[in-house]
């Protein structure tokens, strides 16, 4: 019986696709695995016996990865099970920053006691007069899930689209429109484009990306609109560029006390993936990824760790085997079976950055001696195997 922890509410959907292998705990220190979605975590004692962690969204900042690494503890995300949801608010962004949509509604709000309001909203209405989008160009920073769905749409709704990523999978590409122009430089989207939307994660490289320097290159009267992270604009810079009108408009859903009392800014309360379909994807995505991995030892969609497959297995168990990525690891594990007159029907191993992971099947049970002896050799962090 493996014993799931959920450190904020999931979706039922998905919690109810565990089967009767699985219990939900309250007592986070005997979980296998934990389910999370804002969360803190970096000050958690993390459990011994912790397997694996799956947040039921994109972004990964409220846990400790670089500490579930070492102790060899698999994260995962579900890219793109919002992404329909993101799409969605980031375009309610482009219009609310194109028509003064606000300011109308809270002009109504304002003269509701008026008995004249049919008149008066004639005269007044001039004030709040906007642009129409289409035949605009929109610049899109980040092609991944979200990225993809925003730069299609807006090619639908008749803007001109730009596209940069320069990281961009074979996957992505395909899914791109071919009205979308693929530029090299992020200085080609900042020189054209009306409208420029992020969608990156927040790395040391991209913190506060859109700043003083990235306005200086942008038209004047620029929209910038960030549903991805606060840190990816500098508060201060924005502030100047909003005040000098190089910037229209800054839509984001991160408010913060800059933010929040700075004029030219429609901001919304992280709504981006708050819808009840976003949710329920997650919570399915999140809950999947976490069983494939505790059955399988198959991993999908990890942050820290490598996709790693096999098919079912194909000998009498599967060995699990987190390592550091070094010379000669896989040949220690085989010595080590062969010792054993083990031997390996199918295995894989895949390695990302300085972690590796390996799957192997063995065609007779393991016993733990041998599991002692594979954690015995040097590199090695954790030995799981699976009946």
């Amino acid at each position: 019986m493996y014993k799931i922890s959920c450190l904020n509410p999931i979706a039922k959907v998905g919690t109810d696709l565990f089967t009767d292998n699985y219990s939900i705990t309250e007592d986070v220190n005997e979980a296998d695995a934990i389910l999370v979605r804002s969360a803190a975590m970096h000050d958690m004692e993390l459990p011994q016996n912790l397997l694996a962690i799956a947040r039921a969204g994109a972004g990964v900042n409220n846990i400790p990865i670089d500490k579930c690494t070492e102790k060899g503890i698999v994260v995962f995300n579900t890219p793109g099970a919002n992404a329909n949801g993101v799409k969605e608010l980031v375009l309610a962004g482009m219009f609310l920053a194109a028509r003064d949509i606000t300011g109308g509604i809270n002009w109504v709000k304002e003269n509701k006691a008026d008995d004249n309001i049919s008149k008066d909203m004639e005269k007044s209405k001039k004030k709040f007069a906007g642009t129409e989008i289409k035949g605009k160009t929109l610049g899109v920073i980040g092609l991944g899930a979200i990225g993809i769905e925003v730069a299609n749409a807006a090619v639908g709704l008749g803007m001109e689209v730009l596209g940069y990523d320069p990281f961009i999978s074979v996957n992505a590409a395909w899914k791109l429109s071919r009205a979308i122009k693929h530029v090299n430089t992020l200085d080609e989207i900042y020189a054209a484009c009306d409208y420029i939307t992020v969608h990156v994660p927040l790395l040391p490289d991209t913190k506060g990306m859109i700043n003083a320097e990235a306005f200086e290159k942008m038209k004047d009267g620029v929209i910038i609109l960030n549903y991805a992270r606060d840190l990816l604009v500098n508060d201060e810079d924005m502030k100047a560029a909003l005040e000098s009108g190089k910037v229209r408009r800054y839509m984001t859903d991160f408010p913060n006390p800059a933010t929040a009392n700075m004029e030219g800014v429609i901001a919304t309360p992280h709504l981006g993936a708050s819808t009840e379909e976003s949710e329920d994807n997650c919570a399915v995505m999140a809950v999947h990824e976490l069983m494939e991995y505790i059955e399988t030892g198959c991993i999908r969609n990890s942050v820290n760790f490598p996709s790693c497959e096999l098919p079912p297995c194909k000998g009498a168990c599967r060995i699990c085997i987190i390592n550091v990525n070094k010379p000669n690891m896989i040949g220690s594990f085989a010595s080590v079976l062969a010792s054993e007159g083990i031997n390996i029907p199918d295995m894989t191993n895949k390695s990302r950055g300085n972690v590796a992971y390996t799957l192997m099947d063995a065609d007779q049970e393991v016993s733990q001696a041998v599991v002692d002896k594979l954690m015995a050799i040097d590199g090695v962090t954790a030995v799981r195997v699976i009946k």
